[in-house]
């Protein structure tokens, strides 16, 4: 096993405090040298400026960790090249430390960070706090290569199943615009010609051009919105199952989240979902928020929603498929309308009497069936993935805990490094 030893960030590393340029040397036509203020331009693992420097006061030099040192603290990114850094950011320049060695150890440890911030009037720590830091790291700098590149290796299979999960979402966008304005030829089963090549096959509507088979209604027409149960916030933590705003933003509602409320037997049954019915998104800070939309599927035990949700059910009309609708309704063209019908104060509000307004393309009930069959098809593929996800980030965690501990060895298998 290696020999560990229990360092300051002093001993591996420079420690280069940020300084803030004068204003009027900012600039976003290049000149100079990037600018950070601090880590609103951070990514997942290197910065995108966009603001440049022509006087600077304190660099970063490319390959040293940049860390956030003043609320919030601790964030961590990499510097691809040199960096004007100010006030709020600390370039951390390897010595004797391996660089990508200390960068996934800073980001194991940077709860340490947080408990010093805690102590001062503002949530900051100094050039002190970063030099003092204690931090164990492999006296041999090859086992800190070692370690760095068995990280680097489940990072890249990570960062290849996010791309994957990317492609997947990107093509899922592209077939709602096909699906949810061509839709499915009954007498071929493939997306129709487009209008450029087989006009007859549609028609004008109140919506634009649609297929020609499709029909356009309001909603009002064919279902029912109701408002979700308002209850004060002593009733929450218990009692009835209930489905919140965050609840929404998944496209079926993952009943394994969700929160309780404490509700009488006459609200219950006011309010209680059944299958098919699709929630909506009622009042949000975001004006992209509001409006979102899950919908339920069976679930043994009760389940209400409430305040600031909408229940949309149909009225029980069986050539209309909320599974079909549920995905249509988060189709841009209709997120669209929806948000143009929503009012805007200190949230954004869309109502019922709103929602019952709004226009919505009716496939034949065969052709819901069929556009249903493909975007399920897409889904499965994007949730095979993230659960592909899922288990790489858990075995990285339980590898970072192993290997930046010294609990697990690694044997080093090349000449050692002077």
């Amino acid at each position: 096993m290696s020999e560990w030893k229990e360092y300051q960030l002093s001993e591996l590393s420079d420690i280069v405090m940020g300084q803030s340029p004068p204003s009027n040397a900012y600039n976003e036509k290049n000149i100079g040298f990037p600018f950070l203020q601090g880590c609103a331009e951070f990514g997942d693992d290197y910065p995108t400026p966009r603001i440049y420097c022509s006087d600077p006061k304190k660099l970063a030099p490319a390959n040293s960790i940049l860390i956030s040192v003043r609320a919030p603290v601790g964030l961590i990114n990499k510097s691809d090249k040199e960096y004007i850094i100010g006030r709020g950011l600390a370039a951390i320049v390897p010595t004797k430390g391996d660089f990508e060695f200390l960068y996934y150890q800073l980001n194991q440890i940077k709860h340490k960070l947080d408990r010093v911030s805690q102590g001062s009037t503002f949530l900051a720590i100094n050039s002190n706090d970063l030099n003092y830091l204690l931090i164990d790291a492999p006296i041999s700098k090859d086992t800190q290569r070692k370690i760095a590149r068995i990280l680097s290796s489940a990072d890249a299979v990570i960062e290849k199943t996010q791309a994957a999960i990317a492609k997947y979402k990107a093509i899922k966008q592209g077939m709602l615009h096909d699906l949810f304005t061509r839709g499915i030829d009954p007498a071929t089963n493939k997306l129709r010609p487009i209008y450029e090549d087989a006009p007859h096959f549609y028609k004008q509507s109140k919506l634009g051009r649609i297929p020609r088979e499709w029909e356009v209604e309001r909603l009002g027409e064919v279902g029912e919105f109701k408002n979700g149960v308002n209850k004060d916030k002593t009733a929450f933590g218990y009692g009835t199952l209930f489905v919140n705003i965050i609840d929404a933003y998944p496209e079926s509602l993952d009943c394994s989240t969700l929160g309780r409320v404490n509700i009488n037997i006459n609200e219950k049954h006011d309010y209680e979902l059944t299958k098919g019915d699709i929630i909506f998104v009622r009042s949000s800070v975001k004006p992209e928020g509001v409006g979102y939309n899950t919908l339920f599927i069976d679930f043994s035990e009760t389940i209400v929603f409430c305040g600031f949700m909408i229940r949309y059910r149909f009225n029980n009309k069986k050539d209309y498929k909320p599974e079909f609708f549920n995905s249509y309704f988060r189709f841009d063209d209709f997120r669209r309308r929806l948000i143009a019908s929503s009012t805007v104060s200190a949230n954004t509000n869309i109502n019922q009497v709103a929602l019952s307004k709004l226009l919505a393309i009716k496939p034949t009930e065969n052709e819901q069936i069929e556009i249903i069959k493909r975007l399920e098809a897409i889904d499965i593929k994007i949730q095979t993935e993230q659960a592909y996800l899922k288990k790489l980030q858990q075995i990285k965690a339980g590898l970072m805990a192993d290997l930046l501990s010294g609990k697990k060895s690694v044997i080093v298998d090349e000449e050692p490094s002077n």
